[in-house]
């Protein structure tokens, strides 16, 4: 190290710190040769190999698997003020770099891929959503919720407050509490907001929506689909509040079936679609997707020549991952035999333990199994605005196609 440091230390084993020399942040548990004692949970600690080598500081936490989650590489650094407020400034520039058109609602922090480890914040319009998932940043976040408001206000955006999104079970492997609400008081509390996304209007419920209130990392999968839409009889399967289905109907499509199994994300995607007066042409149907694919695929049903599979994770940890496997091939297979020879076909996966190797072999089993040829139209990831460190796997996660079917 190049400056004497007074940060505790824990000590690495060889494979454990070939695995942090090799680019990756997380410091396992089972990794952990040593510790000083008396570590506070989620302070920052300078984590060193066994000869003694500075590896990288990072939040410890006396809980979770992931012991230590690094924040700095530098053993210059000193983690003041100063220091998270270069990297909020440098999130939000590379921000105001990748989405000119979308700064009104976009992910603002990615986790690791902007070096908060556990952190997600989201803006939707006057608001910041905030989900933090590690220990570490929870001790730090009456610094730096300020910061994020100061860099943002400063920069000329309207930010009215942050409200936290806490409600995840992932927050008890950091020995965290569950709950969501406003971090102080704003002087407008209500958690209802409007956005504009691709020149569609939607009512986001930030305290009671999915994640934090919308899905944001599909913002131009949703244009792609659109371009594609004109004069098409459209199902967007797992269509929540209507998003995808929404461009497809702007986009020009003769008709748009959305299809959800959650009553209430249907009255908000009716909404929507009356809100943008795209009511005329739309239809929604409450009912489990994978009933409905296999009822329509048993009445010999060809009516739609798109169809847009988004579901969610159907697997959250690697175990399950040959259930989830299942269950794409299926819908994929189903969809693929409703279309008729030239229609199109988008679909998507956002579980990182379903890597994109895994996806596209499902994809080539599940046009086997409906004996038809796939013509790849684009293969697409999440939006800039939640960027992948190539080394760090969990930041890639979202897999979409589009292709024809023939």
């Amino acid at each position: 190290m190049k400056t004497e440091r007074e940060l505790p230390r824990v000590v690495v084993s060889e494979k454990g710190s070939r695995w942090v020399r090799n680019g990756h942040p997380w410091i396992y548990e089972g990794e952990i040769v040593s510790a000083d004692n008396g570590i506070p949970n989620g302070s920052v600690v300078d984590a060193v190999s066994i000869k003694g080598r500075y590896l990288g500081s990072g939040f410890f936490s006396e809980k979770s698997r992931i012991r230590v989650r690094l924040v700095s590489r530098n053993a210059n650094d000193c983690f003041d003020e100063a220091f998270w407020r270069r990297r909020v400034a440098y999130a939000w520039e590379y921000r105001k770099t990748v989405m000119k058109d979308g700064l009104s609602c976009c992910r603002v922090i990615f986790g690791e891929s902007d070096g908060f480890p556990g952190l997600t914040v989201d803006r939707y319009s006057d608001i910041l959503v905030a989900q933090t998932l590690s220990y570490g940043i929870e001790a730090i976040k009456g610094v730096l919720f300020p910061i994020i408001l100061d860099v943002l206000r400063s920069d000329g955006q309207n930010i009215r407050g942050v409200y936290e999104r806490n409600d995840v079970r992932l927050r008890a492997l950091e020995g965290l509490e569950e709950y969501k609400g406003w971090f102080g008081e704003p002087e407008d509390p209500d958690t209802i907001v409007d956005i504009e996304e691709n020149g569609i209007v939607y009512s986001v419920d930030v305290e009671n929506g999915q994640k934090t209130g919308f899905f944001l990392d599909q913002k131009y999968n949703r244009l792609a689909v659109a371009r594609i839409s004109e004069g098409r009889k459209v199902l967007d399967c797992f269509t929540h509040t209507g998003s995808f289905a929404l461009n497809a109907s702007k986009g020009g499509a003769e008709h748009v079936t959305a299809v959800d199994v959650s009553a209430d994300a249907l009255d908000m995607a009716r909404r929507n679609a009356e809100r943008n007066a795209l009511s005329d042409r739309m239809e929604f149907i409450c009912a489990d997707v994978f009933d409905y694919l296999r009822a329509q695929l048993d009445g010999g049903s060809k009516r739609f020549d798109l169809i847009i599979l988004d579901p969610p994770a159907f697997t959250k940890s690697r175990k399950t991952a040959g259930n989830a496997e299942r269950g794409y091939r299926e819908i994929n297979s189903c969809a693929m035999k409703l279309l008729p020879r030239g229609g199109y076909l988008a679909t998507a996966s956002c579980s990182h333990f379903m890597p994109h190797e895994n996806f596209e072999r499902m994809l080539r089993s599940a046009a086997a199994d409906a004996a038809v040829e796939l013509k790849q139209i684009e293969a697409r990831q999440q939006s800039p605005d939640h960027p992948i460190l190539w080394n760090v796997p969990e930041t890639d996660y979202l897999k979409f196609y589009i292709f024809q079917v023939i």
